[in-house]
């Protein structure tokens, strides 16, 4: 079993060109010694892999394999990695030119009647020059193709390089015979192919070209994630503020923002003020105020002040670097359906081998007058057509496109089987407190009673407060702050679990908390007790304030539900999504936060493990189940549920428990996540069903099934530029994702 505390590493592969490569690459890694796991992404050119392998090893193993690969670490240079795309599009773009301008020439000259007859002693030193600088044009723009067929047909494997070699190879070979030999094969057979072997690369080159910027387009994501993360920061050291490298920035030290700079590491603000634009964090357009103690996180955008922070987390625990970790592993991972094409492709090449040899041996046996050109032809057409490209990019690139869209909206997918099942949820769990609420108690409503008026209440109920520790002290202290209250001093304080507080304020004994502490202290609550009822149903908690042995006021606090949280419940029941609402609440408050959220179903007083025990009852009921919840306290629900989906707090992002994290927090997201899979699911199985279908149709066009009937044979150039089109076929619908509304 893998363990999910193992190192991970990633590497950039060079050499793929095709989804035969894919098992190529798997195979060559999981040889090494460590490792445990390995997930190779055809779509990016990389690797994940899980274990402690020797880092040379793993290089060597792949490198034997015919393929070359290197250790991505850190932060890459997003304009260093445009660059390097750039060169490979420009690089393969000039193959295509020299290869596509050699081949039309040829063509224009057979079109022209300039060319000379094959055969005839005059022409012979023409056709040698013409083999020559064919073989030369192949070695140059199609020199990649031929030395990894040779890397895979040494180790017994066979890709999309064995397709185009045997193909290109053996046109240019049957050409070259021909030459000498032309008098030996029959008249229709009479024909030299060098012009469709240049062309043919020329072809692939483009298709390969385009399919590198349109592929490109789907990192965008990942590379607008790199650019966020500044080069330098600027530390306080010995009273100086000095600019330095990201990597030289300790923990604990203090660094300077200033208006207009991005923040360059995660941590805690200790001086001055600003609004900071979180909107690449939490997906969230409008700018968070930050005062002293707040978080700051990596990649933000400071907007007005100039502020001190503490660095709390520096390099690859930053907020921005887990988030952009857990991107690129959901782009990695591989959904049921990506395992499918995976294993297809795997078994699909010596499979057209198989066709292509057959379709020789039958053309050679039947196929009459001109046969050896028939069988020669249709039997490189099928190699040349065949193959896979689009089938290994099929479900890659959608994947990608998703969680890069999904990043954008401020909903991290971490696991790429969540994207595959988000979809199919007919159930969803949610949880209450940060869930359907703020998450953040603040007092609602003061009530005097007596001598006591709303301002002495809060501010006799604040002062005792002040020595608590409990989680609702905060929000009475934050509404005597708002007031400017001044806060009296209290003897002989005493905090009472599940009770209140008590404490001595001018030589008379005060009391705050629930009705059990009033009454363990024989202080009549009778005649409050419908006041308290009435503001349970409202969602809120009744605190009683006594003095002199008997009440004085109460302070109510609650924790109001979220602007969107009704919205998105009703967004989910209309698409027939059962929404239960599960919290350790009690039964008056649970069931009036969830009529305020227009939830009809509640399970309150639920302890956290309990909670995967609801799921799991759910699930034995037939529901695919989702829950939403915080993801520390609901970490057991969030793993047991088939989609597990955490609300962080915005620089929280590395909930190891949930399949997709909530950056924003917002309800709202939960129904776009599903809308997305849905809308990934259907793209992937177009470019799947396109790819098969392709692949289903050309194969027998190719081998020349329907000549008998429609006298139709199939041009190996225009199989190539058939088999290079698909692949960018593919990657541009899964490219429709990037542009999806929700």
């Amino acid at each position: 079993m893998t363990d999910s505390n193992s190192p991970e590493l990633r590497l950039s592969i060079l050499g793929m060109r095709c989804a035969g490569c894919i098992a190529s690459v798997e195979g060559a890694l999981t040889s090494v010694t460590g490792v445990e796991s390995v997930s190779v992404n055809f779509a990016d050119h990389s690797a994940f892999v899980k274990g402690n392998p020797d880092i040379e090893m793993l290089k060597k193993s792949v490198k034997a394999a015919g393929f070359d690969a290197a250790v991505m670490e850190g932060f890459e240079d997003p304009a260093e990695q445009e660059a390097q795309e750039l060169a490979r599009y420009e690089s393969l773009m000039k193959k295509a030119k020299i290869a596509g301008g050699f081949g039309a020439f040829l063509m224009l000259l057979e079109q022209l009647g300039l060319m000379p007859m094959m055969g005839m002693p005059h022409s012979q030193w023409f056709w040698t020059v013409v083999s020559a600088l064919s073989l030369g044009i192949m070695a140059y723009c199609g020199g990649h193709f031929y030395t990894g067929a040779y890397q895979s047909l040494r180790l017994r494997q066979y890709n999309m390089d064995t397709l185009i070699a045997l193909g290109t190879g053996s046109a240019w070979l049957y050409s070259t015979i021909m030459i000498d030999y032309y008098d030996s094969f029959p008249a229709l057979s009479q024909h030299a192919y060098f012009e469709a072997a240049v062309v043919i690369l020329a072809f692939i080159n483009l298709g390969n070209a385009l399919e590198t910027r349109a592929r490109g387009q789907t990192s965008g994501a990942i590379r607008a994630l790199l650019g966020l993360q500044p080069r330098t920061a600027r530390v306080v050291r010995n009273g100086e503020e000095i600019d330095v490298p990201i990597e030289e920035v300790g923990l604990g030290e203090t660094l300077r923002v200033r208006p207009g700079e991005k923040i360059p590491v995660d941590g805690v603000l200790t001086e001055g003020h600003s609004s900071v634009d979180e909107s690449m964090l939490t997906g969230e357009s409008m700018p968070v105020e930050k005062t002293i103690g707040a978080n700051v996180a990596s990649g933000t955008m400071n907007q007005t002040g100039s502020f001190l922070f503490s660095a709390t987390r520096i390099g690859r625990d930053t907020a921005l670097a887990q988030i952009i970790k857990s991107v690129r592993q959901a782009q990695n991972s591989k959904p049921k359906i990506a395992r499918l094409a995976d294993q297809i492709a795997s078994v699909f090449v010596p499979t057209v081998v198989s066709i292509s040899v057959v379709t020789f041996l039958m053309w050679l046996i039947f196929g009459g007058d001109g046969a050896l050109g028939y069988a020669f032809v249709t039997s490189m057409t099928v190699l040349v057509i065949a193959c896979p490209c689009a089938l290994g990019l099929a479900t890659p690139i959608s994947v990608m496109v998703a969680v890069g869209r999904a990043a954008q909206s401020g909903i991290l997918i971490r696991k790429g089987e969540a994207l595959q099942t988000a979809g199919k949820l007919n159930c969803i769990i949610l949880d209450k407190t940060g869930t359907v609420t703020e998450g953040k108690p603040t007092v609602t409503k003061v009530v005097a009673f007596g001598e006591f008026n709303e301002t002495t209440v809060l501010q006799l109920a604040a002062s005792l407060e002040s020595g608590s520790e409990h989680p609702l002290a905060s929000s009475i202290l934050a509404a005597a702050k708002a007031q400017d209250l001044k806060l009296h001093r209290i003897k002989k304080f005493e905090a009472i679990a599940g009770r209140g507080v008590i404490g001595e304020f001018k030589e008379h004994t005060v009391l705050f908390g629930n009705k059990t502490l009033m009454l363990e202290n024989q202080i009549s609550v009778a005649d409050f007790l419908s006041k308290l009822t009435e503001l349970a149903e409202l969602g809120q908690t009744p605190m009683l304030l006594a003095a002199n042995g008997e009440i004085v006021g109460i302070v109510s606090v609650s924790d109001p539900i979220k602007n969107d949280s009704k919205q998105a419940v009703q967004l989910l029941r209309e698409i027939g999504v059962r929404v239960i609402m599960v919290t350790g609440d009690n039964d008056i408050t649970a069931n009036a936060i969830a009529k305020q959220a227009g939830i009809s179903e509640v399970k309150a007083q639920v302890l956290p493990e309990y909670k995967a025990a609801i799921v799991k009852d759910l699930q034995r009921m037939g529901y695919c189940v989702g829950m939403v919840g915080d993801g520390i306290n609901d970490a057991p629900a969030l793993a047991q549920a088939d989609v597990g989906m955490a609300i962080g707090g915005g620089t929280d992002v590395a909930i190891e428990s949930a399949d997709i994290v909530i950056l924003q927090g917002s309800l709202l997201k939960v129904p776009e996540a599903m809308k997305l899979s849905i809308a990934t699911l259907t793209n992937i199985k177009q470019n799947l069903v396109g790819a098969f279908f392709y692949n289903t149709i050309s194969i027998p066009l190719a081998a020349g099934l329907f000549y008998p009937i429609f006298g139709m044979l199939l041009n190996p150039m225009i199989a190539g530029l058939a088999m290079a089109m698909s692949s960018v076929t593919v990657v541009s619908n899964a490219n429709r994702l990037r542009w999806m509304k929700f």
